[in-house]
């Protein structure tokens, strides 16, 4: 059998094909095995000075030591998170930029509206869950209503009187105060407010009998004595408030509560995705760090792999569209 013969110009193009592929390929590794080396960015959908910028900025801080690089927070808030995690979704996917996402951005907006600049499962890869955060039933420290069975009798007894305030019908909020009324037969006023500060500005200041807000947000204004919390949104009762009872003692299986969890552009390298993980879940079990969060109002929840985010948003997606069934949810 006669040796192959190519021509010069053949043998030069595999030749310069095979050095391509070789660079390429020393290239790629050394950037992934070297991530990160350039600042990181958070972004995140809610204003400066929120529960879901606090959080993230004790984790960015702590991170930034640990992978020697600055974590950089970008706030991008409005449209019910919608700007900021298209902003994400559309971010380069090479690891340096990353969305702290909340429920309404992950789960619960596909509820809400027909169509949305992104694709909260097709555009994003998920990184890590980062910790609970529950609502809680407010009033004003000194009200009358001192226990959330007397909240549900008064609201029972002059059925549209009780105004319980919340932060819009289409918010997560709003949603918890709708499903509340449905599950324990109350005929509560819903009054919808433009932000939850307002909303606890009312209450405090006598206008409004009570509120369904997050404990990031009244943490502190329970510990001040300012306001009194009658319930917990959660499955159990809450660290810290251990007095306060959990809605399902009264309500079996209630258990609204928002979460925060970060998630990576798709197409994010797997090797960058695998180290952020395993750094965010050791802060996550650092009693420090899990003191701070709490002092904030989330409850740090390290999950371990990435692979059980994934199914934790699938177990999320399937409660709330019973949820959205329940109470008449459409989107609009």
């Amino acid at each position: 059998m006669k040796p192959t013969v190519f021509k010069r110009g053949v043998w030069l193009a595999v030749l310069l094909s095979s050095l391509t592929g070789l660079t390429h390929a020393q290239t790629q590794v050394p950037a992934q095995a070297s991530w990160p080396d350039k600042p990181i960015k958070f972004i995140l959908s809610q204003p400066p000075g929120s529960g879901p910028d606090n959080v993230a900025r004790l984790l960015g801080e702590r991170l930034a030591k640990a992978l020697d690089q600055p974590v950089v927070i970008e706030n991008k808030p409005g449209g019910q998170n919608i700007i900021g995690a298209q902003a994400a979704a559309k971010s380069p996917a090479d690891g340096s930029t990353f969305y702290f996402a909340t429920t309404a951005a992950l789960v619960t907006n596909k509820f809400l509206f027909k169509t949305m600049p992104y694709e909260p499962q097709k555009d994003f890869t998920s990184v890590a869950f980062v910790a609970n955060s529950p609502f809680g039933v407010l009033v004003k420290a000194d009200s009358p209503i001192a226990s959330i069975q007397d909240l549900m009798a008064k609201s029972k007894a002059s059925p549209g009187k009780l105004s319980l305030a919340n932060e819009g019908p289409r918010t997560f909020g709003g949603i918890i105060a709708r499903f509340l009324n449905s599950k324990s037969k109350m005929e509560a006023n819903l009054v919808a407010y433009a932000s939850v500060s307002v909303a606890l500005q009312d209450i405090m200041g006598g206008h409004a009998d009570a509120v369904v807000a997050d404990l990031a947000s009244t943490s502190q204004l329970v510990k001040q004595g300012r306001l009194r919390l009658l319930a917990v949104t959660s499955a159990k009762r809450v660290a810290g408030f251990e007095q306060v009872p959990a809605l399902s003692e009264l309500l079996p299986n209630f258990e609204m509560v928002g979460w925060f969890a970060l998630v990576a552009p798709t197409g994010t390298p797997v090797q960058v995705i695998q180290r952020l993980n395993a750094e965010i879940n050791k802060l996550l079990q650092d009693p420090e760090v899990t003191q701070k969060m709490l002092s904030i109002g989330p409850i740090a929840e390290p999950l371990g792999l990435s692979a059980k985010l994934d199914v934790y948003l699938k177990a999320e997606n399937d409660r709330w569209a019973e949820v959205a069934k329940e109470i008449g949810l459409l989107p609009e």
